[in-house]
């Protein structure tokens, strides 16, 4: 009897950790940072925010679902970070790199997400992806640069020089643009770099880089991001075409871009904001590299440039835009 009593204890207890917080007296809190409002990153957050309900969270039900942009500025993203954490929710969420490291700098005790960061190890908000610390693990965003230059060359096969603009100042920008750097040298190309510390810096930044290279690259740059439009105007003008490593820049004019689905992303990384309401430990879930690739192509653009997109990169194309 004692035996079936354990055992039934045992149960309860189980049950406790994995039934969503409905039957709970409060509801669940998650705190969600952003760096600055673009389409790819406001994909993310709903792809959290429907993937928890999906899970059994819903928003103003069992769900406490707070969100705040820092506009751009990592100095806003720390304000809000001590904010959350004043709050003490049971779950923050930094999307992208600045405000994942603000949320990880104010806190060793509440649980953090971090998503849609390219280089989590690198930004030190980790140690290692497969053993994360304490409270912190999530998804990596790492973008395919080198797949992404060989879809530059697919297109472009006269192609010797690609230019970038990126924000020095993003740890995850930095690393991008080296994973360029080293693609391209292993494939004769030249790389022309031009940076933007803020969002109104990136059309005439690109503007000088466009003049002397056969095509533009826009990395999954949060200022790139924010300033897209400015970004292919500069390009337009020069007649240049933009590869883009984030689909979410194909409607703004990017002749082709190869990208993750970044609603997905957040839908993804509910699973981990899951997770921990219901009881597990962040040194439990280990970090990794989001899954699905997506290969869009904007045939309006590149007829705009003069440009054919050759039958190899149709025949993948995931989306297209005509």
């Amino acid at each position: 009897m004692k035996t079936k009593k354990l055992l039934a204890s045992a149960c309860i207890a189980a049950a406790f950790l994995t039934t969503p917080v409905s039957f709970a007296a409060e509801k669940a809190k998650v705190a969600v940072s952003q760096i600055v409002e673009h389409p790819a990153l406001d994909a993310t957050r709903q792809g959290i925010l429907d993937g928890l309900k999906t899970l059994g969270y819903e928003d103003g039900k069992n769900l406490d679902f707070t969100f705040q942009t820092a506009q751009g500025n990592p100095a806003i993203a720390v304000q809000i970070a001590r904010q959350f954490v004043g709050e003490s929710p049971d779950v923050l969420v930094g999307i992208a790199t600045p405000t994942a490291q603000a949320l990880v700098s104010s806190t060793k005790t509440i649980p953090v997400v971090f998503t849609a960061v390219t280089d989590p190890v690198g930004a030190k908000l980790i140690k290692n992806m497969d053993k994360p610390d304490a409270n912190v693990t999530g998804l990596s965003d790492l973008s395919p640069v080198a797949q992404h230059l060989a879809l530059a060359k697919e297109l472009l096969p006269e192609m010797t020089t690609i230019g970038v603009v990126y924000n020095p100042g993003e740890a995850n920008a930095v690393t991008l643009v080296e994973l360029l750097r080293e693609a391209a040298k292993d494939q004769g190309i030249k790389v022309v770099e031009g940076t933007a510390l803020k969002s109104a810096d990136v059309q005439s930044a690109a503007q000088v880089v466009a003049a002397q290279s056969d095509a533009i690259y826009a990395p999954t740059d949060n200022t790139v991001a924010s300033a897209i439009d400015g970004l292919v105007n500069a390009a337009n003008q020069a007649k240049k075409p933009v590869i883009g490593g984030a689909t979410s820049y194909i409607p703004n004019g990017a002749v082709a871009a190869l990208g993750f689905d970044y609603y997905q992303i957040g839908v993804q990384t509910a699973d981990y904001v899951a997770a921990l309401l219901k009881g597990k430990s962040p040194a439990d879930l280990p970090a990794r590299v989001a899954t699905g690739s997506d290969l869009a192509v904007n045939l309006k653009a590149a007829q705009k440039l003069g440009i054919s997109v050759p039958d190899s990169i149709m025949k993948r194309a995931t989306s297209v835009e005509k």
